[in-house]
């Protein structure tokens, strides 16, 4: 079963380069997508979990993606990706050729620390195309046990060929849909994301750690939301409290909920 996943994996990234990268591509005037990883905390040793999120779609949709995020191999290693809400459409279940052609993909070299990902559909019909803001994938991966500091997780281009035997390195973060026997490519903003290392596990004093267990995560804006929401049902410890007030004006507010999902996706906050 995985020789089948490595193989199938293989034919539809080749024939995802033929598509997207073969053809002189007309690219969307005034349309761009934003591509962001979002920002967490770690102890050395530990496992972490970060998001690769989208936003700013156009109304059209994406049919086809085809990029990589790279970080330094020795501080992190990457050991799984899920695919996000975003990535999953009804194509997974309606495209005839998902059997065949995973609409999902990604390939994971820790050697070179790039990890590609692909998700593409043969359905013309628009409906079954990703459209709106959300998490395309959740990547899972290890802090090395000397690492510290902050390590950068980088978008950049998918590794290989313009096509087949070229020999000409591939340079694009390919986002877009066809159009007729066009590529219709849409421009790209991508945001880099970071793993911080600090001995976060332990740290209860942690800005945004509002739950208190070593990370800051969307689940620390959830929490905070709760307790605004329903007291009687949910609450903070003192340190949770003192944690979860991220602008530092003494209270627990929607603000500082902002602040942490700003923080997560990338965006400037009272957390950087």
């Amino acid at each position: 079963m995985k020789a089948k996943k490595i193989v199938i994996g293989a034919v539809s990234a080749a024939m995802l380069s033929l598509s997207v990268c073969s053809l002189a591509p007309a690219f969307a005037a005034g349309e761009t997508v934003q591509i962001s990883v979002g920002k967490v905390s770690a102890s050395a040793g530990q496992k972490f979990s970060v998001d690769v999120s989208f936003a700013n779609i156009p109304a059209q949709g994406i049919q086809c993606c085809d990029f990589a995020i790279k970080y330094d191999s020795s501080l992190i290693t990457i050991d799984s990706v899920e695919a996000g809400e975003l990535a999953n459409t009804d194509a997974v279940k309606d495209d005839p050729s998902s059997s065949l052609l995973s609409i999902f993909d990604n390939s994971i070299d820790n050697k070179k620390g790039l990890t590609s990902l692909i998700w593409s559909t043969s359905l013309d019909d628009t409906s079954y195309w990703m459209t709106g803001d959300g998490v395309f994938c959740t990547v899972n991966g290890t802090v090395a046990a000397g690492a510290t500091g902050t390590i950068p997780i980088e978008i950049v281009p998918a590794s290989r060929n313009t096509f087949p035997d070229s020999g000409s390195q591939n340079e694009v973060i390919s986002v877009g849909y066809f159009k007729n026997k066009d590529v219709i490519r849409y421009d790209v903003n991508a945001t880099a994301g970071e793993v911080n290392v600090g001995g976060a596990s332990s740290d209860k004093g942690m800005k945004g750690d509002a739950n208190e267990d070593g990370e800051v995560s969307l689940a620390d804006a959830v929490l905070i939301m709760q307790v605004i929401s329903n007291p009687d049902g949910f609450s903070l410890t003192e340190q949770g409290r003192k944690n979860a007030d991220t602008d530092g004006d003494g209270g627990v507010s929607p603000v500082d909920a902002l602040e942490i999902q700003k923080f997560n996706i990338g965006l400037p906050s009272t957390l950087d």
